[in-house]
């Protein structure tokens, strides 16, 4: 097995812990769905938020969602002009067979606009 990366992010509506929670759910769920993730193959999650997003931690889905012994980290994502407001963005580092053009990286809402390419 190697060690592959799928990048995700998506948008959320208002700054609260619910939203922010779901929202991140939701990106995590299609994440693993679509890459056919099994949970003990994660490595780390890196979890980054834009600075107008505060009420909760997004790595508190993933935990919600069972992964109790997954490294997970939260950080600021950099601020640049003209860049997506309330924004959350993923990192999930995982071992698998898949080739590298095989991952199905995942944008959702307003964060569709980041990878159009895609």
């Amino acid at each position: 097995m190697k060690i592959r990366g799928i990048r995700g992010a998506i948008t959320v509506n208002s700054n609260s812990k619910e939203e922010i929670i779901n929202s991140t759910k939701e990106l995590l769920r299609e994440m693993i769905e679509k890459n056919q993730v099994d949970i003990e193959e994660i490595c780390f999650i890196l979890f980054s938020a834009t600075d107008d997003l505060d009420a909760a931690f997004p790595a508190q889905a993933a935990r919600e969602m069972g992964m109790k012994y997954v490294p997970l980290l939260d950080f600021s994502h950099m601020k640049v002009p003209e860049d997506l407001k309330r924004c959350i963005r993923i990192l999930m580092v995982f071992n698998s067979d898949k080739k590298p053009e095989e991952i199905k990286h995942v944008y959702l809402k307003e964060a569709k606009r980041l990878r159009p390419d895609l």
